[in-house]
């Protein structure tokens, strides 16, 4: 796979693969419009939207009725260092969410593949040419 990264013009950079185009901008605070997310809040929720498929297609493959199923994520930055410490996701399950499923869905939720690659991360290099 492979994207190029655009400058649309102030603060805003584009990432386009494919035919997909994902906007990017920073805050006002930043010098930006705000007018899309900044590119790290698009990295926070690609890791929640990554577990929230592997969970729905668990509930869609079982014939689980999905009403009332979400995700949260909670992030915690160190004060000190203005990194991520720890990020926690909370699966709030549907009222008739099966007993029997519970350590299933948490151990579904732990395959995606975005939290793998955290925990594997890869070698990224930076070149100009």
């Amino acid at each position: 796979m492979e994207m190029t990264i655009t400058f649309p013009g102030g603060k805003k950079v584009a990432a386009h693969f494919g035919r997909f185009t994902i906007p990017t901008d920073q805050p006002r605070a930043a010098g930006g419009d705000d007018s899309a997310p900044a590119p790290f809040d698009l990295f926070l929720a690609s890791i929640g939207t990554c577990a929230g498929i592997y969970v729905l297609g668990f509930c869609q493959q079982r014939g689980i009725d999905t009403t009332g199923l979400s995700l949260s994520q909670s992030i915690h930055f160190n004060r000190e260092t203005r990194l991520v410490d720890s990020i926690r996701l909370t699966i709030h399950l549907p009222q008739n969410f099966p007993e029997k499923y519970r350590s299933a869905i948490l151990a579904t939720a732990n395959l995606c593949t975005v939290k793998k690659h955290l925990e594997h991360p890869p070698a990224i290099t930076v070149e100009a040419v």
